[in-house]
């Protein structure tokens, strides 16, 4: 049968992956349980190399708690160049037990504690190597390697390198490494005691503290890391504030304390993050009820302040529309907002680009004139090439009457856009199927592109209309504590959110939090008090199995035969479609 594989990881990879036992980020050094680990081997990497030795420490506050050191018989060879750097020989290892027999009473004795090895990814290499080899399950214990923290804390004047050797006569341990595994343990712990003492004029008083200085952070990172002290460990907004108090930065967490402090880690490796953080003075922490709430609130400040090192959802107000002008020939223009009237408008779109690539769709579906001149019932004027095409029905020269054109070129779109786009969607479809019977494939792939952005618009818009059409809706979704997190929806704008502690019935919070909710007047258009992101960041809140609602002041409806049918189509039309276009939002 193969024995289970092992790829020996980073450091960082250790640090970031094996964190799941052992001691607390909170907890302090001085009573922090470190087993300090030093292996001798036949040399070669883990999974082929055998462990000729283990040694290990326990300390806590200085104080040795144990000792567990044997040798152990790799059952190969040993290298003659072993021999004589370590003084093991093959008839000292003969009676020695097997590493599946020590390995128990390895890991139990490693229960609880951090391990700290030097170069602590050779060692933790070869015994994660040999538990995968013989079954055992890695424990995953917190690790510090001597190596990486003597590189952040001991300077090039003071040591000219950061072999064990070298540590040990800097720190003068009382133990002097040998190549033997128990004695390099014990000088790994005299050394790791007099890096700990060094750390406290850094500012290190915990776990958490020295595993992140160990890791290979940014100066700028380790000098601005006092900016997350104190935030609260609870659901909200943060914002990075300069000198001049101006925002930087604004983002949201589930977590605001664990977020921000994620930024002054070695994780944390965006230039543009790091550019803000030397900017950086302070940090200012929003809380609030839910993550629904925290993500509404981070969307309207990003909107309000435009923070530099924010890329997305900046400028809510560069969203453009398509409108269908009132006039006795309609045609398509593209607008930065709606209008207080009952023209037919489609959108939001993000960009003037995929505007006109869903304008380039209508007009491959229906007849709609493209000229921009403001025709008369009553005076004809020159047709275009178009007409001469057969792409226009040239109301200019009134080859055809405003009914006709409202019924084969307008009614069409209006209907797409509130209810039914079938005929938009059939019309395209044909355009599709007889370039691709042609072999034009590539202007099929053109006309693919417009059906996509085409059917985007109308899903997104239609689902955005059902939400904000409804003047109060009230939802409410189980924790995992037991609580209850509360929203009031008002016009498709968070106007009030809350949350019941477990225990506490939610109908009087719920109560409250309408009672003190904003005041939402109707307004015009599919998002008419709030963008759209807000508005679908509430949909995809609401739309959740959990979330329960509690009362809406009329139906949540979309239209039976709607454009979201068609959610499968516009799948398949943008999975054939370049990245750039198929991610943009419409």
């Amino acid at each position: 049968m193969a024995q289970p594989g092992y790829v020996q990881e980073p450091l960082d990879g250790l640090l970031l992956s094996g964190e799941t036992t052992g001691p607390a980020d909170s907890l302090p050094l001085h009573r922090t349980t470190f087993v300090v680990v030093d292996l001798e081997t036949t040399g070669g990497a883990p999974d082929s190399g055998g462990i000729t030795e283990i040694g290990a420490v326990k300390v806590r506050g200085g104080e040795q708690l144990g000792v567990l050191a044997t040798l152990v018989n790799p059952g190969e060879p040993i290298p003659p160049f072993i021999t004589v750097l370590t003084g093991i020989t093959q008839a000292m290892l003969a009676p020695a037990p097997r590493i599946e027999a020590v390995l128990p009473s390895f890991l139990e004795f490693l229960r609880g504690a951090v391990l700290v090895a030097h170069n602590a990814p050779y060692d933790v290499g070869f015994l994660k190597a040999a538990c995968a080899r013989h079954g055992y399950q890695w424990p995953g214990p917190r690790v510090l390697d001597t190596v990486a923290l003597a590189r952040r804390v001991l300077t090039r004047d003071e040591v000219p390198n950061h072999k064990l050797a070298t540590l040990a006569s800097f720190f003068r341990t009382s133990c002097q490494p040998t190549h033997r595994a128990l004695d390099d343990a014990q000088a790994t712990v005299d050394v790791l005691h007099g890096l700990i003492a060094r750390l406290g004029g850094h500012g290190v008083q915990t776990l958490g503290d020295m595993i992140e200085f160990a890791r290979a952070v940014t100066p700028t990172q380790r000098r601005k890391r006092h900016l997350a002290d104190g935030l609260p460990r609870v659901p909200g907004v943060y914002i990075f504030r300069a000198a001049d108090d101006r925002p930087l930065y604004v983002g949201t967490s589930g977590n605001v304390a664990t977020r921000v402090r994620s930024y002054f880690t070695a994780a944390e490796k965006r230039a543009r993050i790091s550019e803000m953080l030397a900017a950086a003075e302070r940090v200012e922490a929003i809380e609030c009820a839910h993550a629904l709430e925290a993500e509404v609130r981070e969307l309207r400040l990003i909107a309000a302040h435009a923070p530099p090192y924010n890329r997305r959802s900046k400028y809510p107000d560069r969203a453009v529309w398509l409108k269908l002008t009132n006039e006795a020939y309609p045609r398509l223009s593209v607008v930065q907002a709606l209008g207080p009237d009952d023209a037919t408008y489609l959108g939001p779109f993000s960009s003037r680009r995929t505007a006109e690539l869903a304008s380039a769709g209508i007009h491959d579906a229906v007849p709609l004139r493209q000229c921009t001149h403001r025709l008369s019932t009553r005076t004809t004027m020159p047709s275009c090439a178009l007409a001469e095409l057969g792409r226009c029905p040239a109301p200019c020269e009134h080859r055809i009457s405003t009914a006709d054109y409202e019924q084969q070129a307008v009614a069409p779109l209006r209907t797409a856009t509130t209810g039914d786009p079938q005929v938009m969607v059939d019309a395209l479809l044909a355009r599709i199927e007889s370039l691709a019977a042609d072999q034009r494939y590539e202007e099929a792939a053109v006309v693919r592109g417009r059906l996509a952005a085409l059917l985007r618009a109308t899903v997104r818009m239609q689902r955005l209309t059902g939400l904000t059409r409804i003047a109060e809706l009230a939802a409410a979704r189980r924790r995992e504590d037991g609580g209850w997190d509360l929203a009031i929806v008002r016009h498709g704008r968070l106007a009030g959110a809350g949350a019941a502690p477990p225990g506490v019935d939610p109908r009087p919070v719920l109560d409250l939090v309408r009672a003190t909710a904003e005041t939402v007047l109707p307004g015009h258009g599919p998002v008419p008090n709030a963008s759209a992101e807000e508005s679908e960041r509430i949909l995809s809140w609401l739309e959740r199995p959990e979330t329960r609602l509690v009362h809406t002041s009329t139906g949540w409806a979309s239209p039976v035969r709607g454009a979201a049918r068609f959610r499968d189509l516009l799948a398949k039309a943008e999975a054939t479609l370049p990245t750039q276009l198929s991610t943009e939002s419409a």
